[in-house]
């Protein structure tokens, strides 16, 4: 089978050219920018495109299939060409779809804690010999790629985003997944450039709940009032299974999930990593792994690429990087590592990089969110201000927004590091979030320069 992708560079889009290429399909891709690590990756498995840009001749009518990625848009030359020979043009969520529709699928889906919430489910199903198809939105240790299609696996486990599906299809992601078993782990706005209201958001997480398969089940966050309410709404052919905090305890830096008065250790720490892991338990029950061998494979789970990812430590300081950057994100990382070292000085970056959080109208959504950090510091770039074609953001609205006496607002990186270096490394902890990366920060070499 023959498929192109256009804009194989991004992330779920690369990973699923190299998932089909693993499968034996004949790919080919276009994007017209490509960085890393999709541009080693893509390289490593013969699929990088021997040039950058779009290229209408690459679209040819012995394709059998045309991929297409969210970053292409409507005058896109490949899809232009693509539309005029009537191919057939699949959206990846569609194609997903397609490649499962007839397995049992396991769909996470919520606005904080699903990447985790994915990891944890297939980390439990691969420590217990249970074979599934998946894609998750980090990298694995363990697993090849972020995606992995198959022909005989039951099972397929999909985080399920809530961005939209691509330029022809103004659906959200998960909306097309139809779960088996589907997982709300909580509900705070994002995406105001699509979603204009909380209340639109919220209603987009109704439909994915009622997009569930007849007696099939939703497994959802009771402590978060407004999945409740969904789940109260949805249909009644549908199982419902609340989930909350699961008794744990800290000692010594370390965290214990306590069951049936055994303490299984774990390596993740935070209430919300404890909510994550009890709706990963409930879905892994529900196929057949007993709790007991869920909670034993948890010992060896060290997280999800870039959530609260451990750079480097010593004795006294310890980096950790994550994806977050929205609100509810912010807080909840923030103050997991404030709860796991309390007696320590906690330094909270976080970067200023999504359409949301550099609008000025969503910008109040951050206050409180950065309180339990002792020196919480927010970047933020005038180009990626330009490049989203937004309005220009001062530094007074930051200050305003979040609501902190301790803030520190930043739109020179180099400052930025240059106060982080000049605190004494000594009972510290440094936490460094964002959905980019700081205008291209190397986090080992830095964290190098700390300790």
């Amino acid at each position: 089978m023959r498929v192109h992708f256009i804009a194989i560079g991004g992330s779920a889009m690369h990973n699923l050219a190299i998932a089909l290429s693993l499968k034996g399909y004949e790919v080919s891709g276009s994007d017209d920018e490509i960085f890393s690590p999709a541009k080693e990756r893509l390289e490593k498995y013969s699929l990088l495109p021997k040039s950058i840009g779009w290229n209408p001749e690459r679209i040819t009518s012995d394709l059998d299939a045309v991929i297409l990625g969210m970053h292409a848009k409507e005058d896109n030359p490949e899809l232009i060409r693509a539309k005029e020979l009537n191919l057939k043009i699949y959206s990846y969520p569609e194609f997903l779809y397609e490649m499962s529709k007839d397995k049992i699928r396991i769909v996470i889906g919520g606005s904080h804690g699903k990447t985790t919430t994915t990891a944890m489910i297939l980390h439990a199903m691969k420590a217990n010999g249970i074979e599934t198809d998946y894609m998750v939105g980090a990298v694995l240790e363990g697993f090849e790629v972020m995606v992995k299609i198959t022909s005989d696996a039951r099972y397929m486990v999909l985080e399920g985003d809530e961005y939209l599906t691509s330029t022809l299809d103004r659906r959200p992601k998960f909306h097309l997944y139809k779960p088996n078993i589907g997982v709300i782990t909580g509900i705070a706005w994002d995406h105001i450039n699509v979603f204009p209201t909380f209340e639109n958001y919220c209603e987009q997480f109704q439909i994915f709940a009622d997009k569930t398969e007849p007696n099939g089940t939703l497994i959802y966050c009771s402590e978060d009032k407004n999945v409740k309410l969904i789940a109260e709404h949805s249909r009644q052919d549908i199982k419902k299974e609340p989930y909350g905090i699961l008794p744990y305890k800290t000692d010594n830096g370390n965290t214990y999930i306590i069951y049936k008065e055994k303490a299984y250790p774990i390596q993740v720490f935070g209430k919300h990593n404890i909510l994550n892991l009890h709706a990963a338990l409930l879905v892994c029950k529900s196929i057949g792994i007993k709790e007991e061998d869920f909670l034993t494979s948890m010992q060896s789970f060290k997280g999800a690429g870039k959530r609260l990812e451990l750079v480097k430590k010593n004795n006294t300081v310890s980096i950790f990087k994550d994806f977050a950057h929205s609100p509810s994100k912010l807080k909840a990382t923030t103050e997991a590592v404030k709860e796991w070292f309390p007696k320590r000085k906690l330094i909270a970056c976080m970067e200023l990089h999504t359409y949301s959080s550099l609008s000025e109208n969503f910008l109040k959504q951050y206050n409180g969110t950065m309180d339990k950090a002792d020196i919480p510091m927010v970047y933020y770039n005038h180009h990626a201000l330009e490049l989203k074609r937004l309005p220009e953001i001062k530094k007074e609205d930051v200050y305003k927004a979040f609501g902190s006496k301790e803030l520190r607002v930043y739109t020179d990186k180099d400052k930025m590091l240059e106060d982080i270096r000049k605190t004494e490394m000594k009972d510290v902890c440094i936490l460094m979030m964002s959905s980019g990366n700081f205008d291209g920060l190397d986090f080992n070499e830095f964290a190098d320069t700390l300790i």
